[in-house]
């Protein structure tokens, strides 16, 4: 009798302590779920990009993402608003090819009619412009404004002070039509503003500007977006 009076407690204390310690183990298995839960939320808003517009960007918003991820490719992430105002003013992110990369990839216009396809090459071809506008030291709009006419632009702004302007745009822009002037020469219609600018479109570079102004990036963890300047 007396040894078994001994006993319980010991069996008393052996079950409190299985009691604490899955106790422990669930509090502890809790705490990894909800850490890892977290990292996970984090990680997700931490690479999603999120573009905000003062002014509707439609249908281009659905490919900043895409834009983002192949822009990274080439070391030109921090171009996401370029590149989504570039494709604001060459389709508006409509169609197969709403970065109208197709001529730029050596091709007749839009022959290619699959928007990731048009996203990679639209980008390709705008790293290419902004390495050799680098190299040829000029302005950014120029580099922007030789997405629609061409590489060649930057020669010429080159060999014209390096500065884009209307007017340069309008001398290239001619120069181009007179070589070609039955190909360019605005479908006939000398109503055309470009009219007889009929090569390219001397007011893209202003153009895109605009769209930019109206385009914000934002880090969803911050609460300040931050705006790609000219």
């Amino acid at each position: 009798m007396g040894n078994y009076t001994k006993k319980k407690p010991k069996k008393k204390k052996q079950v409190q302590r299985n009691f604490n310690l899955t106790l422990l183990m669930f509090i502890a298995f809790i705490g990894f779920f909800l850490l890892d839960r977290f990292l996970e939320l984090y990680n997700q808003s931490f690479n999603k990009i999120n573009v905000s517009v003062n002014s509707s960007i439609g249908e281009v918003a659905q490919y900043t993402p895409m834009i983002e991820e192949e822009l990274k490719k080439v070391g030109l992430d921090g171009h996401t608003v370029t590149v989504a105002a570039l494709m604001m003013q060459e389709s508006r992110g409509k169609g197969g090819d709403p970065m109208q990369a197709s001529e730029s990839a050596g091709l007749a216009p839009n022959t290619i009619q699959d928007p990731e396809q048009s996203v990679q090459q639209g980008v390709k071809y705008f790293h290419r412009v902004v390495e050799y506008g680098d190299k040829m030291q000029v302005d950014f709009p120029t580099v922007i404004q030789s997405y629609n006419m061409g590489i060649g632009y930057i020669d010429f702004v080159a060999k014209n002070g390096g500065k884009h302007s209307e007017e340069l745009a309008k001398k290239f822009s001619m120069i181009q039509v007179k070589k070609n002037p039955q190909t360019y020469d605005c479908g006939g219609d000398k109503n055309n503003f470009r009219y007889p600018y009929c090569y390219g479109d001397f007011t893209y570079s202003t153009k895109v500007a605009k769209h930019m102004e109206s385009i914000t990036v934002s880090n969803p963890l911050s609460e300040a977006g931050t705006k790609s300047s000219f």
